[in-house]
């Protein structure tokens, strides 16, 4: 029997509206009066906004795009943390039938020119300021006829860029930046008939979003998603995570990443609960925030869980409230919290499909979902295939993992559809693994992070999990290094807890009695949280590390 496997119809699913904007109709009608958003710009205030006015800020920065001339598909760029206009202004983009390029808060000068030139960037609404950085300076140095426009602007770093909008006050008066209570100001909207008008002519499979990639290449990709796909994708998440729909989410990370949007926003909303929101992380803050707003279900990164449990308000603080709260999770160390969640991580996905691809939902059995990464999500199809040849090959065989479905993008911008789909249409992850006997899907990690060590292949991920669990280290990432005889060598690259004594001894000592003997990385390096390049998702970006390990073991140290 081949590899291929398939979930059921999308026929099948319990789904809402499939458009981005009738996706915020259907949740605001429902929940009109409950508290949707939550947020406290500084210590002695506080922003609580119910559905129904999320609805109304959203069609009225609708009205706002379409009079500024947005229209079906333009591409209007979105760079804000977690805050209310995050939210709004992002469906807004959608019901007035633009598409919202999501620019990450944390892309430095060239990095953010990247993203708005390969976005096409035409409009930009954008926060003035966040921590130390002032985006519209950064802005004037990238496009200085900025500084002189009149109303529109036309530069040639960024052709498309017309027009900019500040959530903040703008920098000047008369440019081509907006504060934002003119762009909401009632004698610059277009009619409410003609935004009702241009909402019934949004299909599903209209271009709804662009996510950049965070994985290791050089550039990251403008990843393109229908309306549909990121509409399941929080229908589906809200029953994937059996959340209720009193449910409170904080979440660490920026809406900017497909992850966050879909397993917090989209299924919050989804759900009709509350998003409990925090421009950006800060460890006390956020510990305080889960307390006074009594979060339930807390979204953060593995090492986010170890700061905040490092930080000294984690003593002080109730969690009492924290429901949905992994084993995996630090959280759960703390006395006030008890949960008996399970966290669905029998689960694979990238962002070429707006999070999951296969996956076991919270409370399937143990039996079933230990062990694997699940199956395939209705209306999605997965195989093994050959990486050299793209031959399928049978159930048990190792190769690399190709999808397609649903929530499969529709490209990514400036490239050529061939250069990522194959005749089938499938797209070929660069991830390896299996398929077992009963149709589960097994993820091994990238077929390029796989270490080849004495005519064996071995993964990083196994070894890094036991890593995770060696007393004193904080961070720890395997990675393969050339060797005249070996062909690679294991080395384990190691950030010890603060005030932690590791030596490279006791850490192989750990890990030989729990790995194989091949497995057993023959260095283990010691070096600082700061020597690591991580991607957007805050994983570690394993070309650089294998470069700096490289160096490392060359110059002896």
């Amino acid at each position: 029997m081949d590899s291929t496997i398939h979930g059921l119809p999308l026929a099948d699913e319990v789904l809402g509206a499939l458009t981005l904007g009738g996706f915020l109709r259907e949740v605001c009608s429902k929940n009109a009066g409950k508290e949707a958003l939550v947020f406290h710009p500084s210590p002695d205030s506080v922003v609580r906004c119910s559905y129904a006015e999320v609805w109304d800020e959203a069609f009225a920065i609708a009205r706002a795009l379409v009079a500024r001339g947005v229209t079906k598909e333009t591409r209007v760029g979105l760079l804000a943390t977690n805050r209310p206009e995050w939210v709004t202004t992002m469906f807004g983009i959608a019901l007035a039938g633009g598409t919202c390029v999501s620019l990450s808060t944390f892309a430095k000068g060239p990095e953010l020119e990247y993203q708005l030139r390969v976005g096409d960037v035409s409009l930009l609404v954008m926060e003035r300021s966040v921590l130390d950085r002032d985006f519209a300076a950064e802005l004037l140095g990238i496009c200085p006829e900025l500084r002189s426009a009149q109303g529109q602007v036309q530069s040639s770093r960024l052709p498309f860029l017309r027009r900019v909008v500040c959530i903040g006050a703008a920098p000047f008066a008369g440019g081509a930046f907006e504060d934002w209570s003119d762009f909401l100001s009632a004698e610059a909207m277009a009619p409410a008939a003609l935004v009702e008008a241009i909402g019934n002519e949004i299909a599903p499979t209209d271009r709804g979003l662009v996510f950049f990639s965070s994985g290791s290449t050089a550039k990251p990709k403008a990843i393109v998603h229908s309306h549909r796909a990121a509409a399941i994708q929080c229908w589906r998440w809200r029953d994937i995570a059996a959340i209720d729909p009193d449910v409170r989410t904080w979440a660490a990370n920026g809406f900017f990443w497909s992850g966050n949007f879909a397993m917090a926003l989209g299924a919050t909303f989804a759900a009709g609960g509350c998003l409990v929101l925090q421009r950006y992380f800060l460890p006390g803050e956020a510990l305080r925030l889960m307390q006074t707003e009594r979060v339930s279900m807390p979204i953060a990164w593995p090492h986010q869980w170890a700061r905040l449990v490092e930080d000294p308000a984690f003593k002080e603080v109730d969690l009492g409230s924290l429901r949905y709260v992994g084993e995996t999770s630090a959280l759960r160390t703390h006395p006030t919290v008890h949960s008996s969640w399970q966290e669905p991580v029998s689960a694979y996905g990238n962002s070429e499909f707006l999070t999951l691809i296969t996956c076991y939902p919270s409370g399937t059995a143990p039996s079933l979902a230990e062990g694997n990464h699940g199956v395939p999500l209705p209306g999605n199809t997965v195989r093994i295939v050959d990486p050299i040849s793209g031959q399928v090959l049978r159930r048990g065989e190792a190769g690399e993992i190709a999808a397609k479905g649903p929530t499969m993008m529709l490209g990514y911008l400036r490239v050529a559809a061939e250069n990522f789909l194959d005749n089938e249409g499938f797209f070929h992850t660069g991830d390896g693994g299996f398929v077992d006997a009963e149709g589960r899907l097994h993820w091994h990690g990238r077929l390029n992070d796989i270490i080849k060590t004495g005519g064996a292949n071995v993964s990083p991920l196994e070894i890094d999990a036991v890593l995770a669990e060696c007393p004193g280290v904080k961070i720890g990432a395997s990675v393969g290094i050339p060797h005249d005889t070996l062909g690679e060598m294991v080395v384990a690259c190691v950030v010890p807890d603060s005030g932690s004594i590791l030596d490279e001894k006791s850490v192989r000592a750990f890990l030989s009695v729990r790995l194989s003997s091949y497995k057993v990385p023959r260095r283990v390096l010691f070096l600082e949280e700061s020597d690591l390049v991580l991607t957007g998702s805050n994983k570690v970006k394993t070309a650089p590390l294998r470069e700096l390990a490289a160096r490392r073991l060359a110059a002896g140290i």
